[in-house]
C-alpha cells in the first residue's frame, strides 16, 4: 500500500487538531481573562528501514498568547484587573496553587473570597481570604481587601496574592483552564504587582483571526482527504494492471 496514506493521515489529524484549538479560542472570545491558545505545525521524518523519504506532519501546542486583553470598566467593587504580567493566585480543585487573569470575585456563603466557579482566592500568605458577614468589600490597587461592617472603620481582611509571570516563572494552561508553573512550584507573591479595581480584563482572542484560521484549517483538511482519494484510485488502478498482467 502506498505510504502516502500515512503521510496524509498525519496531515489530516494535524489540521483537525488546529481546528479544535481555534474553535475553543473562538468560543472563549468573550471569556474574561482568557488567553488564546497557540498551535504550530512541525515536520517529523518517519523512521524505519531504508532511507527516510516520508515526513509526518504533527500539530504542537506552543503555549498561549501572553498579550493582555482589553480593559472593561465595570465599577463593581469586587472586580479587578491584574496589571502587566501579574496573575491572581487561586486554589484549584486539586488543592494546588493555580493562576488566573479573571478577576470577577464573589463572597461565598462561608464568607470567603472566591471566583465565580467557587475557587478560593489566595492571600499573599497562601491562605484563603475570610470576609466578615454583611461587610462592604473594597479592593485596593496593591491587592488589599478591606471590609467595612456598618459604620465601623474598614479593616484589612487580607491581601490578594499577585504573582508575576516571567521567563524564570513560566506558566502553562491545565485541563481545568487554570495556569500553573511548569515545575509545579508556587510563584512567590510580588509586592510590586498592581491591579485595577472596578475593571475586568477581556479575552485576548482575535475573533476575525480565529475565523480565518478555521477556514484555512478546514481547507487543509479537505486537501488531505483528496490525497487519500487519489491514493485509493492509484491503488485500484495498480491492482487492475496486476490482474491484467497475471
Amino acid at each position: 500500500m502506498d505510504r502516502i496514506i500515512y503521510t496524509t493521515m498525519t496531515g489530516a489529524n494535524a489540521a483537525a487538531h488546529r481546528q479544535s484549538v481555534l474553535a475553543n479560542n473562538l468560543a472563549n472570545a468573550s471569556t474574561n481573562g482568557f488567553r488564546a491558545e497557540m498551535s504550530t505545525f512541525r515536520s517529523v521524518p518517519m523512521q524505519g528501514d531504508g532511507s527516510t523519504t516520508r515526513v509526518f506532519a504533527l500539530e504542537a501546542t506552543s503555549g498561549h498568547l501572553s498579550t493582555s486583553g482589553p480593559a472593561q470598566t465595570t465599577g463593581r467593587n469586587l472586580d479587578a484587573m491584574a496589571q502587566g504580567n501579574a496573575w491572581f493566585a487561586v486554589q484549584g480543585l486539586d488543592g494546588t496553587e493555580a493562576y488566573t487573569r479573571a478577576g470577577q470575585f464573589e463572597v461565598s456563603n462561608t464568607g470567603q473570597l472566591v471566583t465565580p466557579l467557587g475557587l478560593q482566592v489566595l492571600s499573599d500568605g497562601g491562605a484563603p481570604i475570610d470576609v466578615p458577614p454583611n461587610a462592604t468589600i473594597t479592593l485596593s490597587p496593591d491587592g488589599t481587601v478591606s471590609a467595612r461592617v456598618g459604620n465601623e472603620p474598614p479593616v484589612a481582611a487580607g491581601r490578594i496574592k499577585l504573582a508575576t509571570v516571567n521567563a524564570d516563572n513560566p506558566v502553562r494552561r491545565g485541563d481545568d483552564g487554570l495556569f500553573r508553573t511548569t515545575n509545579g512550584n508556587a510563584i512567590p507573591a510580588d509586592p510590586n504587582a498592581r491591579m485595577q479595581p472596578g475593571a475586568l480584563e477581556g479575552s485576548n482572542v482575535n475573533a476575525v483571526e480565529s475565523m480565518v484560521g478555521m477556514i484555512a484549517a478546514s481547507r487543509q483538511f479537505e486537501q488531505q482527504m483528496r490525497l487519500l482519494q487519489t491514493a485509493e484510485t492509484n491503488d485500484k488502478s495498480a491492482a487492475q494492471l496486476l490482474s491484467l498482467n497475471g
